[in-house]
């Protein structure tokens, strides 16, 4: 990967990263303490803006592969700071269903993720996996989402620094400032056929675990802010350094992605952090302890996203060149149409004020994903396809 290329989509990632980080952390401000709603109108906005989500991605993923890489990149990042502007000029309860909707207020997974604003984010990892090299992909993918960590926790910090009306004027100025970095991308897109898809199989695997990975953070991500607020009743300037060191930690963890390929492999590497993570989780809702939830809140997205650049990799390398938009697209539908399911339940639950069941279902959903993930991928990646393969063991009967 070229230098410029790499710097541009850099800025391009790191603005929105920015108004990503601080629209996550005082959207449910403006619905639960400003607007006086509720947990399940705040769930329902998130459901909205995760059900368009995965509609808008699985467009802008087939623009993609068929209109050019650019183009619709362009396309889905001038979507988020319209968004944000709309919420400024209007706080109305169908404005923000609109703006949920073009702007993905999801929050159905961490920043660096794309968790809000995640249209764009298979065209972007698409890009990636075009401009890098195989044995180096891994790499570049732990790099660009430590990026975006890095400046969506400080996106979260600088919510001290607004008032909740203001921050999303805030958002839209620095989010549309990186919308031009696409135009100087230099590399030539990879086009191809509207009706051939060659990797079919390989996207169906992946969109199934995307599906219950989607179920599972619809569960719980978006509400551990709200869960906060609701049992511990944090103000939102306390909450905005916790998100802050959360999403600079998870940050950070990426950075181990290659070390994990290398040692771990693609399957070991998620059922270990993943599943880790999973059963802190469990320990929230019952053990009502200010520090130790604080703790859980600031490790566990490390735990979830540690794997995920060996994710992206992985399924980059087992679909040609010119599918990778409409796999990264609908592997991203399959999670973002799920995860509308679990935030809907939640709310439910939440303004019914049963806290302790999606933690519990979190769990059942996140262990029979990582099973999937055994059944699916753990033959190919013994065969040697993968860049890192994990040698059998003959104990084990591998």
């Amino acid at each position: 990967m070229n230098r410029k290329d790499f710097v541009l989509l850099t800025l391009f990632r790191m603005t929105r990263s920015l108004a990503a980080g601080l629209v996550m952390i005082v959207f449910p401000y403006l619905v639960l303490q400003r607007l006086k709603y509720g947990p399940l109108t705040l769930g329902l906005l998130y459901v909205v803006g995760a059900l368009a989500t995965a509609g808008l991605g699985l467009l802008i993923g087939l623009l993609a592969d068929v209109w050019g890489r650019k183009r619709a990149m362009f396309l889905a990042g001038i979507l988020m700071p319209l968004s944000t502007l709309l919420v400024f000029f209007s706080s109305h309860l169908a404005v923000l269903m609109v703006a949920a909707a073009i702007g993905g207020f999801s929050a159905t997974g961490s920043l660096p993720g794309g968790g809000m604003g995640g249209a764009a984010a298979p065209i972007q990892s698409a890009v990636i996996g075009d401009l890098s090299l195989r044995e180096k992909r891994t790499f570049y993918y732990s790099a660009f989402s430590f990026l975006s960590g890095v400046f969506g926790a400080v996106g979260a910090l600088s919510a001290r620094l607004f008032d909740v009306h203001t921050a999303f004027l805030g958002a839209t100025l620095v989010s549309a400032a990186g919308v031009p970095f696409v135009f100087w991308l230099s590399y030539e897109d990879i086009r191809g056929r509207l009706g051939r898809l060659s990797s079919r199989v390989v996207i169906g695997k992946f969109s199934l675990t995307g599906l219950l990975n989607g179920f599972s953070s619809g569960l719980l991500v978006p509400f551990l802010i709200p869960f906060f607020v609701i049992v511990y009743a944090l103000p939102k300037s306390t909450m905005a350094i916790y998100g802050f060191l959360a999403g600079a930690l998870a940050s950070f963890s990426l950075l181990a992605a290659p070390a994990l390929e290398r040692r771990l492999g693609f399957v070991r590497s998620i059922a270990w952090t993943r599943g880790i993570g999973t059963a802190l989780l469990v320990l929230m809702p019952f053990l009502r302890w200010l520090p130790l939830s604080l703790f859980i809140y600031i490790v566990t997205p490390s735990l979830r996203l540690a794997a995920l650049p060996v994710q992206q990799a992985a399924l980059v390398d087992m679909v040609v060149p010119e599918e990778r938009g409409r796999a990264l697209a609908a592997n991203q539908v399959a999670r973002l149409g799920a995860s509308s399911a679990g935030i809907a339940l939640t709310g439910w639950l939440f303004d019914t004020a049963e806290i302790a069941v999606p933690f519990l279902a979190y769990a059942i959903v996140m262990f029979s994903n990582i099973y999937l993930y055994f059944r699916f991928f753990a033959a190919w990646e013994l065969s040697g396809a993968s860049p890192n393969p994990r040698k059998a063991d003959p104990l084990k009967g591998e």
